[in-house]
């Protein structure tokens, strides 16, 4: 009988000038990008942290601390990589990913799609494996503010 598992994450960086705003692994035009030791791609680091979760990893901060300067200005896309590599070493297979990106600016309705493409390929699995979805900080906190993004997922996994 499969193992089942739930996995929950979560990332925050603030928005800073002189920086790509990644987020999903796509570029998305911004007059700011967050700000962090990798590419700051919050949403990929949310999903990173739920698989991580679920397989009683620990979190990414562990697996890659920002003390470690190989992980300067990293794409989160390589760490989704090797935690998704992970994932399949130790017996496991995803089966579910939603994800939510909490953003007042810029508008990222047009990338969702893109996002969860990127990473499904990343991921090799099956696009409708992948959701993501935005909501706006209603112009609370320091995401309402325009000063920071921030992100949340959630992933099942089971044991292949």
């Amino acid at each position: 009988m499969a193992t089942m598992r739930v996995g929950l994450g979560y990332d925050i960086h603030p928005l800073g000038k002189g920086r790509k705003l990644i987020l999903g692994g796509i570029d998305i035009p911004h007059t700011q990008g967050l700000v962090g030791h990798s590419d700051a791609d919050a949403l990929v680091h949310a999903v990173c942290d739920a698989m991580l979760g679920a397989m009683s990893e620990g979190d990414l901060g562990r697996h890659y601390p920002s003390s470690d300067p190989n992980f300067k200005n990293i794409s989160s896309l390589v760490l989704l990589e090797e935690v998704s590599g992970l994932l399949k070493k130790k017996g496991f297979r995803l089966v579910s990913l939603d994800s939510v990106i909490i953003a007042q600016a810029p508008r990222l309705g047009p990338y969702l799609a893109a996002m969860g493409a990127r990473m499904a390929e990343v991921l090799k699995v099956d696009r409708a494996m992948v959701n993501v979805k935005v909501k706006s900080g209603e112009h609370l906190d320091a995401v309402g503010r325009e000063e920071a993004i921030a992100a949340q997922a959630i992933c099942l996994i089971e044991s292949a």
